[in-house]
């Protein structure tokens, strides 16, 4: 370096200034262009994003609120069903109660089958026996058998007396039928 002082730059000094001096004023040209098209894609692609942002919200929303509507129309169903549930135990608990009243009403209607020719000889003897005629010094009334003496002899059978009578005076209509038996 010398001290002298500075000499004015040569032509081609100057010259090759100015196209480094272009060619950096191209180059910011450049990139000022390249940043505003990356400002331009990036403000697109946030407003794209707040779209959609919008979207997912708006869908989030609908979504939830059709569950919850679901989920009170299910609610609803259940407990409509709870309720049919419990008026169909009621109706099971009663048809469970009838069904324990006609199994014993079955095996007492069994053991009146069973008894039934028992009945029927008992009844046809007292047919025979009201057909013979009376004994000799004995009260007749009628054909009808003594009830008073049948009573001392303390034989029961058991039943109602206005179901069945051993006498002939009950007032129960002749052609009324018990368990398939005329009585």
């Amino acid at each position: 370096m010398s001290s002298s002082p500075a000499a004015p730059p040569t032509p081609v000094q100057i010259r090759e200034a100015n196209a480094h001096l272009a060619a950096l004023h191209g180059r910011v040209a450049e990139l000022e262009r390249r940043l505003a098209a990356a400002e331009r894609t990036v403000r697109g692609q946030a407003e794209s994003l707040i779209r959609k942002d919008q979207e997912m919200r708006r869908a989030l929303r609908s979504l939830r609120e059709g569950k919850d509507r679901e989920i009170a129309t299910l609610e609803e169903k259940l407990l409509s069903s709870e309720e049919n549930a419990q008026k169909l135990l009621g109706l099971l608990q009663e048809k469970d109660a009838l069904i324990v009243q006609l199994k014993h009403r079955s095996h007492l209607l069994t053991k009146i089958c069973r008894s039934r020719p028992v009945l029927d000889n008992l009844l046809a003897y007292m047919a025979e026996g009201e057909q013979l005629s009376p004994l000799p010094g004995t009260q007749s009334e009628g054909s009808s058998l003594d009830c008073g003496l049948f009573l001392e002899t303390n034989c029961t059978l058991g039943l109602d007396t206005k179901d069945f009578s051993l006498c002939g005076d009950d007032d129960q209509d002749p052609g009324k039928s018990f368990f398939g038996t005329t009585v």
